[in-house]
Protein backbone atom coordinates (compact mmCIF):
# COMPACT_ATOMS: atom_id res chain seq x y z
CA UNK A 1 0.00 0.00 0.00
CA UNK A 2 1.32 3.32 -1.04
CA UNK A 3 1.46 5.69 2.03
CA UNK A 4 3.43 8.78 0.29
CA UNK A 5 1.34 12.02 0.76
CA UNK A 6 1.73 13.68 -2.38
CA UNK A 7 0.78 17.90 -2.52
CA UNK A 8 0.13 18.79 -5.91
CA UNK A 9 1.24 22.44 -6.79
CA UNK A 10 -1.15 25.44 -7.66
CA UNK A 11 0.77 25.54 -11.33
CA UNK A 12 1.53 22.73 -13.33
CA UNK A 13 4.37 21.32 -11.23
CA UNK A 14 8.38 22.09 -12.41
CA UNK A 15 10.20 21.16 -9.00
CA UNK A 16 9.55 18.55 -6.41
CA UNK A 17 10.82 18.96 -2.44
CA UNK A 18 10.79 15.56 -0.85
CA UNK A 19 10.28 15.73 2.80
CA UNK A 20 11.00 12.91 5.15
CA UNK A 21 9.70 13.10 9.18
CA UNK A 22 11.41 12.48 11.94
CA UNK A 23 11.24 9.49 14.23
CA UNK A 24 7.94 8.74 15.64
CA UNK A 25 6.13 11.24 13.38
CA UNK A 26 4.22 10.14 10.23
CA UNK A 27 3.73 12.04 6.49
CA UNK A 28 1.02 14.16 7.58
CA UNK A 29 4.06 15.89 10.24
CA UNK A 30 5.00 18.44 7.76
CA UNK A 31 1.88 18.82 5.74
CA UNK A 32 1.53 22.39 7.03
CA UNK A 33 4.77 22.98 6.57
CA UNK A 34 4.53 22.42 2.82
CA UNK A 35 1.48 23.84 2.45
CA UNK A 36 2.74 27.32 3.53
CA UNK A 37 5.58 26.80 1.52
CA UNK A 38 3.65 26.07 -1.33
CA UNK A 39 1.84 29.26 -1.20
CA UNK A 40 4.92 30.86 -2.71
CA UNK A 41 6.53 28.28 -4.44
CA UNK A 42 3.42 27.51 -6.53
CA UNK A 43 4.79 25.16 -9.12
CA UNK A 44 6.77 22.93 -6.35
CA UNK A 45 5.13 19.25 -5.77
CA UNK A 46 5.86 18.39 -2.39
CA UNK A 47 6.14 14.30 -1.74
CA UNK A 48 5.74 13.27 2.11
CA UNK A 49 6.35 9.60 2.80
CA UNK A 50 5.85 7.76 5.32
CA UNK A 51 8.75 5.47 7.26
CA UNK A 52 7.15 1.67 8.48
CA UNK A 53 6.07 1.05 11.84
CA UNK A 54 9.08 -1.18 13.72
CA UNK A 55 10.41 -1.38 16.61
CA UNK A 56 13.00 1.10 18.47
CA UNK A 57 15.77 -0.58 20.51
CA UNK A 58 16.31 3.02 22.35
CA UNK A 59 12.38 3.73 23.37
CA UNK A 60 12.72 0.56 25.31
CA UNK A 61 11.67 -1.91 21.69
CA UNK A 62 8.50 -0.12 21.32
CA UNK A 63 6.93 0.25 17.79
CA UNK A 64 6.59 2.99 15.94
CA UNK A 65 7.30 5.10 12.83
CA UNK A 66 10.79 4.70 12.24
CA UNK A 67 13.56 4.76 9.14
CA UNK A 68 16.23 2.92 10.67
CA UNK A 69 16.34 1.06 14.50
CA UNK A 70 18.46 3.22 16.80
CA UNK A 71 20.45 0.78 18.82
CA UNK A 72 22.75 2.78 21.14
CA UNK A 73 22.54 6.55 21.59
CA UNK A 74 26.22 7.24 22.69
CA UNK A 75 29.08 7.70 21.79
CA UNK A 76 27.24 7.59 18.46
CA UNK A 77 24.33 6.98 17.24
CA UNK A 78 24.61 2.85 16.69
CA UNK A 79 21.69 2.22 14.02
CA UNK A 80 21.05 -0.62 11.52
CA UNK A 81 22.73 0.08 8.44
CA UNK A 82 20.02 -2.41 6.49
CA UNK A 83 16.92 -0.22 7.63
CA UNK A 84 18.80 2.75 6.86
CA UNK A 85 19.72 1.50 3.32
CA UNK A 86 16.22 0.37 2.83
CA UNK A 87 14.96 3.89 3.65
CA UNK A 88 17.25 5.80 1.46
CA UNK A 89 16.22 3.24 -1.46
CA UNK A 90 12.90 4.34 -0.67
CA UNK A 91 13.80 7.92 -1.97
CA UNK A 92 15.65 6.87 -4.50
CA UNK A 93 12.57 5.02 -5.77
CA UNK A 94 10.51 8.59 -5.54
CA UNK A 95 13.42 10.71 -6.86
CA UNK A 96 12.80 8.49 -9.76
CA UNK A 97 9.02 8.57 -9.63
CA UNK A 98 9.54 12.49 -9.58
CA UNK A 99 11.88 12.38 -12.77
CA UNK A 100 9.77 9.98 -15.12
CA UNK A 101 6.57 12.32 -14.46
CA UNK A 102 8.68 15.06 -15.80
CA UNK A 103 10.77 16.67 -13.17
CA UNK A 104 14.30 17.56 -14.09
CA UNK A 105 16.57 15.85 -11.10
CA UNK A 106 18.38 19.45 -10.67
CA UNK A 107 15.16 20.40 -9.52
CA UNK A 108 14.20 17.65 -7.15
CA UNK A 109 15.12 18.51 -3.27
CA UNK A 110 15.42 16.17 -0.38
CA UNK A 111 14.31 17.08 2.81
CA UNK A 112 14.37 15.78 6.28
CA UNK A 113 13.84 16.11 10.48
CA UNK A 114 15.99 14.57 12.67
CA UNK A 115 16.37 11.13 11.72
CA UNK A 116 14.69 11.57 8.34
CA UNK A 117 16.87 14.04 7.67
CA UNK A 118 20.20 11.52 8.01
CA UNK A 119 18.33 9.43 5.34
CA UNK A 120 18.46 12.15 3.02
CA UNK A 121 22.12 12.69 3.69
CA UNK A 122 23.16 9.66 2.90
CA UNK A 123 20.87 9.12 0.58
CA UNK A 124 22.47 12.35 -1.77
CA UNK A 125 25.99 11.76 -1.13
CA UNK A 126 26.32 7.81 -0.74
CA UNK A 127 23.24 6.19 -3.12
CA UNK A 128 21.97 8.34 -5.50
CA UNK A 129 24.74 9.17 -8.15
CA UNK A 130 22.67 11.55 -10.01
CA UNK A 131 21.92 15.72 -10.21
CA UNK A 132 19.70 16.97 -7.20
CA UNK A 133 18.44 20.62 -6.28
CA UNK A 134 19.84 20.26 -2.57
CA UNK A 135 19.51 18.90 0.43
CA UNK A 136 17.72 20.60 3.76
CA UNK A 137 18.90 19.05 6.66
CA UNK A 138 16.83 20.08 9.98
CA UNK A 139 17.85 18.96 13.18
CA UNK A 140 19.68 16.31 11.81
CA UNK A 141 23.00 14.60 12.02
CA UNK A 142 24.64 11.67 9.84
CA UNK A 143 25.54 8.38 11.34
CA UNK A 144 26.86 7.24 7.76
CA UNK A 145 29.56 9.95 6.92
CA UNK A 146 33.39 8.78 7.52
CA UNK A 147 36.64 9.90 6.49
CA UNK A 148 36.79 6.20 3.83
CA UNK A 149 34.00 7.99 1.35
CA UNK A 150 34.44 9.72 -1.41
CA UNK A 151 32.42 12.39 -2.98
CA UNK A 152 31.71 12.51 -7.15
CA UNK A 153 31.77 16.05 -8.86
CA UNK A 154 28.45 15.57 -9.09
CA UNK A 155 28.02 15.16 -5.22
CA UNK A 156 30.16 18.29 -4.47
CA UNK A 157 27.66 19.92 -6.57
CA UNK A 158 24.65 19.36 -4.68
CA UNK A 159 24.20 22.51 -2.21
CA UNK A 160 23.32 21.46 1.49
CA UNK A 161 21.31 24.18 3.99
CA UNK A 162 21.64 22.58 7.97
CA UNK A 163 19.13 24.19 10.33
CA UNK A 164 19.35 23.42 13.92
CA UNK A 165 18.53 24.97 17.30
CA UNK A 166 20.83 25.65 19.91
CA UNK A 167 19.28 23.80 22.63
CA UNK A 168 18.61 20.81 21.12
CA UNK A 169 18.58 18.29 23.61
CA UNK A 170 17.70 15.19 21.31
CA UNK A 171 20.30 15.65 18.25
CA UNK A 172 22.88 17.89 20.08
CA UNK A 173 24.16 20.67 17.70
CA UNK A 174 27.47 19.30 17.93
CA UNK A 175 26.36 16.69 16.13
CA UNK A 176 24.52 18.75 13.56
CA UNK A 177 27.84 20.61 13.03
CA UNK A 178 30.19 17.40 12.68
CA UNK A 179 27.81 16.20 9.27
CA UNK A 180 28.05 20.11 8.52
CA UNK A 181 32.12 20.15 8.62
CA UNK A 182 32.59 16.62 6.70
CA UNK A 183 30.35 18.27 4.28
CA UNK A 184 32.73 21.02 3.93
CA UNK A 185 35.97 19.55 4.19
CA UNK A 186 34.49 17.22 0.99
CA UNK A 187 34.13 20.95 -1.10
CA UNK A 188 30.29 20.74 -0.60
CA UNK A 189 28.46 23.96 -1.05
CA UNK A 190 26.82 23.81 2.53
CA UNK A 191 25.55 26.58 4.92
CA UNK A 192 25.03 26.40 8.31
CA UNK A 193 21.96 28.30 10.24
CA UNK A 194 21.18 28.32 14.29
CA UNK A 195 18.17 29.10 15.58
CA UNK A 196 17.14 29.61 19.09
CA UNK A 197 14.91 26.57 19.87
CA UNK A 198 14.77 22.88 21.27
CA UNK A 199 14.34 19.68 18.77
CA UNK A 200 11.62 21.64 16.88
CA UNK A 201 10.72 23.85 13.67
CA UNK A 202 9.86 27.64 14.07
CA UNK A 203 8.42 29.96 12.01
CA UNK A 204 11.50 32.09 11.15
CA UNK A 205 12.96 28.55 9.96
CA UNK A 206 10.73 27.79 7.35
CA UNK A 207 10.58 31.56 5.89
CA UNK A 208 14.04 30.98 5.67
CA UNK A 209 14.03 27.44 4.07
CA UNK A 210 11.55 29.62 1.54
CA UNK A 211 14.11 31.73 0.83
CA UNK A 212 16.48 29.17 0.39
CA UNK A 213 14.19 27.28 -2.22
CA UNK A 214 13.07 29.85 -4.17
CA UNK A 215 16.40 31.47 -4.64
CA UNK A 216 17.41 27.98 -6.26
CA UNK A 217 14.33 27.99 -7.97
Amino acid sequence: MNTTLVLQSTLPADACVIWLHGLGADRFDFQPVAEALQQSLRSTRFVLPQAPTRAVTINGGWEMPSWYDILAMSPARAINRDQLEQSAQQVIDLIEAQRDDGIDPSRIFLAGFSQGGAVVLHTAFLRWQGPLGGVLALSTYAPTFSDQVQLSDLQRSIPVHCLHGNQDGVVLPGMGRTAYDWLRAHDVCVTWQEYSMDHEVLQEEIRDIGDWLAARL
